[in-house]
């Protein structure tokens, strides 16, 4: 893991501290810094850019002149983009300029741009600031012992006011928070300075830091209690599988579900009947009824003789006057 050497106010040497890896020591992702720059400078726009368009100016409501016989060109509204005062065109209205950034990729373009800046040994760790009171002058000392020419980025403590206002009259330094750190304003810097207690950690370090959290005694149980699998080879003698109490359901894997007549279907309890259901229940019950009565008359068909004497009682009963098939061939020859 990458090591800085920890200095003091006058540029003593203080030891050394061990810089977090996942920060200071991955390879620079270029692409994604370069999106993530873009997309933090387009949101810097305030988007408030507009122009009157033709509808917009005032005027303009009448036909400057008829549309032939006069020699020019036809004109319908001197607020038309061509003329002088008139509309613009396609012109720039109020809008956001804001990208959307992924969190991950604005955590590797940080990340990246940390350890570009660790990779230059341009990372610079104090002890602490310690000002006993405001001081610019003591502030430009200290960068001046320190070796930091150029743009700095400083990183302090929200509650360490005094360093604070004693770098913030500088022009070229930058005062950041933690939680204020982006990767813009360190590729915009020469050198980034932390001091011990602001120096970036990733989670799982801070994760080992911490102590474990303790598991409640009933999730515990909770979590070691495992749900028995019932087969029917391990299913007692006398105790019903159950399987067996779902009408449709299969026993074993490998057997098929039995279909399960509408009737037989218990209904759960609080389910509504829809009327139309009920009425295809009905009609498909009247079918299967017709069905099996057709099924029934097919296995046991009637006699010859008593469709004769059928076909004998409706002749007698059916008027003279009706034309029938089954009058007997003798009334034929009499009339002829």
């Amino acid at each position: 893991m990458p090591k800085v050497t920890v200095k003091d106010l006058s540029g003593a040497e203080q030891g050394s501290a061990t810089l977090d890896e996942g920060f200071f020591g991955i390879e620079p992702n270029v692409p994604v810094m370069h999106q993530v720059v873009t997309a933090q400078l387009a949101a810097r726009r305030a988007g408030t850019q507009s122009t009157k368009t033709r509808a917009e100016v005032r005027g303009g409501g009448a036909k400057p002149w008829k549309q032939k016989g006069t020699g020019r060109a036809r004109q319908g509204s001197i607020r038309s983009p061509q003329w002088k005062g008139g509309g613009v065109a396609l012109g720039p209205k109020p809008r956001s300029y804001e990208q959307r950034t992924p969190k991950k990729m604005i955590r590797l373009a940080l990340r990246s741009a940390l350890s570009d800046r660790a990779a230059d040994g341009k990372v610079v760790v104090v002890d602490q600031w310690g000002f006993d009171q405001p001081s610019t002058k003591q502030a430009s000392a200290a960068l001046t012992a320190l070796g930091l020419d150029g743009r700095v980025v400083i990183v302090v403590r929200p509650d360490d006011a005094l360093a604070v206002k004693s770098f913030r009259n500088l022009p070229t330094v930058h005062v950041l928070e933690p939680g204020e750190l982006n990767a813009y304003d360190i590729l915009c810097s020469d050198y980034v300075v932390f001091t011990k207690d602001t120096l970036p950690e990733t989670s799982e370090a801070a994760q080992a830091a911490k102590p474990a959290k303790k598991v409640a005694p009933a999730a515990a149980a909770t979590l070691s209690v495992t749900a028995p699998v019932l087969d029917a080879e391990n299913t007692a003698e006398g105790e019903p599988d159950m399987a067996t109490d779902l009408p449709n359901r299969p026993k074993n894997e490998g057997e098929a579900a039995k279909p399960v007549a509408p009737a037989d279907r218990v209904k759960p309890v609080g389910e509504k009947t829809d009327p139309r259901f009920e009425a295809a229940r009905l009609k498909s019950e009247k079918e299967a009824e017709v069905r099996a009565a057709k099924e029934q008359a097919a296995q046991d068909p009637a006699p010859a003789e008593t469709v004769e004497e059928t076909d004998e009682a409706d002749a007698e009963t059916k008027p003279g006057g009706g034309f029938s098939f089954n009058r007997p061939a003798e009334s034929d020859g009499a009339e002829q």
